[in-house]
């Protein structure tokens, strides 16, 4: 096969380009599958890609021989096992900071507050990642590694909200509950009315109950399974988040709670 250069000499199209116009065929068919449309026939790929019939059954037999499709038995081509192969490699290589980092980031950059991503450990509460805003930095308790008490701090709150109730009480009376500060809950009781109030609203927002100065607004992070498996929230300086302030905090933090566990859910095991 040749073509021309701009000054018309004849040039031969490299093996390269055929080789990509092929995968370009194949990514187009794979790219044919969808919720409402699990398998495809040789009918449906020639409409699609404006190819004779017997073209597009070639592609579909390669793609087959290949372990991208496979026959269905009640006629057309279903995904295989190569697909799903992939998808669980693709899965594996994600771990919870990389798929909630961008996220994280964007929050902090929106809110200009200081982002946390928590997870519970045993009887604490592990900050995993912590983002801060390019335009002013605040010190507060939580840093990355840092694991502290679950009975105090928005994160640590929605850690718990969700928790089998026989495993919270476990954990309650197992573990120190100190007094951070006044605000800080120490009882059994107080604890679990506080935690059946968070999960009604689906959200925590606390003050001062780990350092006196600060407001922490947190949302759970969901897996494919509805479990709680991380808690996103935004920790900042109270005179910095006046009372009107903290409604639109909460939608941003929910916001960007859901997104994460959209994407927590789509590369689990």
């Amino acid at each position: 096969m040749s073509d021309t250069d701009g000054s018309g000499t004849p040039m031969r199209v490299s093996a390269y380009r055929e080789r990509n116009s092929t995968a370009d065929r194949a990514l187009d068919i794979l790219g044919l599958f969808t919720s409402d449309r699990l398998k495809v026939s040789a009918i449906d790929v020639a409409a699609e890609l404006a190819v004779a019939r017997s073209t597009a059954y070639r592609y579909l037999l390669t793609l087959g021989s290949a372990g991208y499709l496979e026959e269905d038995p009640t006629g057309g081509f279903r995904l295989g096992l190569k697909v799903f192969e992939l998808a669980r490699l693709a899965r594996s290589s994600y771990g919870l900071s990389q798929v909630a980092l961008p996220t994280l980031r964007a929050l902090a950059h929106e809110t200009s507050e200081t982002t946390l991503l928590t997870r519970r450990s045993g009887s604490r509460a592990v900050c995993l990642e912590r983002e801060e805003p390019s335009d002013h930095r605040v010190r507060l308790s939580y840093e990355r590694g840092s694991a502290l008490t679950l009975n105090a701090g928005a994160s640590a709150w929605v850690l718990l909200a969700w928790e089998n109730p026989d495993t919270v009480r476990a954990l309650l009376r197992e573990t120190p509950l100190p007094r951070l500060t006044e605000s800080t809950l120490t009882t059994e009781a107080q604890i679990v009315e506080r935690l059946e109030s968070i999960r009604e609203q689906g959200y925590c927002v606390t003050r001062g109950e780990l350092d006196p100065d600060t407001i922490g607004i947190a949302a759970p992070i969901w897996d494919d399974q509805h479990r709680v498996v991380a808690g996103l929230s935004v920790v900042a300086v109270k005179r910095r988040v006046p009372e009107e302030r903290v409604d639109g905090l909460l939608a941003q933090v929910r916001a960007a709670s859901a997104t994460v566990s959209d994407l927590v859910a789509l590369t689990s095991n």
